[in-house]
């Protein structure tokens, strides 16, 4: 069983990450986990390449990852649960679930904010973009 879980470092997606770990006993063989974190790009603005080299920006992503990424990977790696960490950059749904289809995961694990309905509707979610857009089930933790 391969796992993506996606993480922002926020308190919901730390909720998604100890549901995994509260119910990895429910696999027949322990899950492998795609850690996975989505940042938006940086926007393209007019002569921006000249104030900021490519190298400065692929680092400026990797730390923001890394600092996202950082207390799931310490419950994980505490729980015995293998992982492989990621840091992507794009649309965070659409990144998720293309992420998923490549690496051949078998579920997506989210956590959500919860809003209601009509909330969801004025504001849009990335785990209601996902449920439209994965090939894989989702699975939401609230």
């Amino acid at each position: 069983m391969k796992i993506l879980l996606a993480v922002d470092g926020s308190k919901n997606s730390m909720d998604a990450v100890e549901c995994l770990i509260a119910h990895s006993a429910w696999y027949r063989e322990m899950p492998t986990v795609e850690l996975v974190t989505v940042h938006l790009p940086v926007p393209k603005l007019p002569n921006l390449n000249k104030v900021v080299g490519r190298n400065q920006l692929k680092r400026y992503y990797e730390e923001e990852g890394e600092a996202n990424l950082a207390r799931a990977a310490r419950r994980l790696a505490g729980a015995a649960i293998a992982f492989e960490k990621r840091i992507l950059v794009g649309g965070i749904a659409e990144s998720i679930a293309k992420h998923a289809d490549q690496r051949g995961c078998d579920l997506i694990m989210i956590g959500t904010r919860g809003m209601s309905a009509t909330a969801n509707a004025l504001l849009g979610s990335t785990a209601t973009k996902l449920l439209q857009i994965a090939t894989v089930p989702v699975l939401l933790v609230r």
